[in-house]
């Protein structure tokens, strides 16, 4: 691996990505940029090798899996500025680079006293992969909690400032997801306030609250449930490579739910955004057909939870692929539903 420092950027040649993705699969990059400061995006996409070519942003690489290595350059933000753009006592606009830990910004918020991302705590990743995926967790999108996101849009060569209305937010969805190659997410502003409106009513989060003894609950207290449950639920990718729920939970019509629910009493299902449609648990779908805890070689799925996906050492991204590809085939045979990943894939297709 070769690299070479520039002002606000360096540049390495041939570098290894293995622990810049949470599955921790092996991968190479024939060119890294790592980018300390945004203001170099211009010179940089001024390049013919980031112009021209296919880019990858990496986050975190916790919602993503190398079934190959990227065909082009990646691209790594490294800002962590979070600072308070307004605040009138009441509602504040904090600011926060597409580099912060996400959870560390969750933590930030919470010591200043504001409520808002609390259900969101411990989601691993970075605060500019947030938007793109529209990560939830606990009855809470953060598209509700965005004011507006700073993208660099590569073919113009400048800074936008869109906001959450221009995002196309949809379920685990956005504009950034459906356009890769067009935009560069450099920051988030996150609308929050300093009177809480919990949202405690997902399973398992009031129980865990009651068995804290948190009987006034206040926001640094749910989120503290929130990690409670997460760390028991899904596995560290720092102990066992992983990214999270690797399925998202699939939405289909409301009579094809009302007849799973009648042969399968026990299958949940969930509001899917409109009274036509339902959402159903990838995890129960999955753990029916049998996969939970299955392992082949160092590929296989969580004891602990039927949709994660993990390496338990030594896999490649192509077999977690192929595990994933068989397990969604087996639950379509079974119940006649097409599962989606979560993580981009890049290297192969779905």
């Amino acid at each position: 691996m070769t690299e070479a420092a520039m002002g606000g950027y360096r540049l390495l040649e041939n570098a290894r990505l293995d622990a810049r993705n949470t599955f921790g699969v092996s991968a190479r990059a024939p060119l890294l940029v790592e980018v300390a400061d945004a203001a170099a995006l211009p010179e940089l996409f001024g390049y013919a090798l980031l112009r021209d070519e296919p880019v990858l942003v990496l986050g975190g690489g916790s919602n993503l899996l190398f079934a190959g290595d990227p065909p082009g350059a990646v691209l790594a933000l490294g800002g962590q500025r979070i600072r308070m753009l307004e605040d009138d006592g009441e509602r504040a606009i904090v600011r926060a680079d597409a580099g912060v830990e996400w959870h560390a910004l969750v933590l930030w918020t919470l010591g200043h006293g504001l409520a808002g991302l609390e259900n969101l705590a411990l989601i691993p990743g970075t605060v500019g992969a947030a938007p793109i995926q529209n990560i939830g967790a606990y009855g809470v999108e953060v598209r509700e909690r965005i004011h507006a996101v700073e993208a660099f849009e590569r073919a113009a060569g400048t800074l936008r400032r869109l906001s959450a209305a221009d995002c196309a937010f949809a379920y685990r969805d956005s504009l950034f997801k459906h356009a890769p190659e067009r935009f560069v997410v450099t920051a988030v502003e996150f609308a929050l306030s300093r009177t809480p409106a919990l949202r405690l009513d997902y399973a398992g989060l009031g129980a865990e609250l009651a068995a804290m003894g948190a009987d006034a609950p206040r926001p640094s207290l749910v989120a503290e449930a929130v990690c409670r449950i997460r760390r028991r639920k899904l596995p560290d990718p720092a102990v066992l490579g992983n990214a999270g729920s690797f399925f998202k939970n699939p939405i289909v019509p409301a009579a094809q739910a009302q007849v799973l629910q009648a042969e399968h009493p026990s299958l949940p299902a969930f509001g899917g955004g409109d009274a036509a449609l339902r959402k159903l648990s990838a995890a129960w779908l999955i753990e029916a057909c049998g996969w939970k805890g299955h392992r082949e070689g160092d590929a296989g799925i969580a004891a602990s939870h039927a949709l994660v996906l993990v390496n338990h050492g030594h896999a490649s991204g192509a077999q977690l692929l192929d595990l994933a590809r068989r397990i969604a085939a087996s639950v379509h045979a079974r119940f006649g539903v097409a599962l989606e990943p979560e993580p981009r894939i890049i290297g192969a297709h779905w």
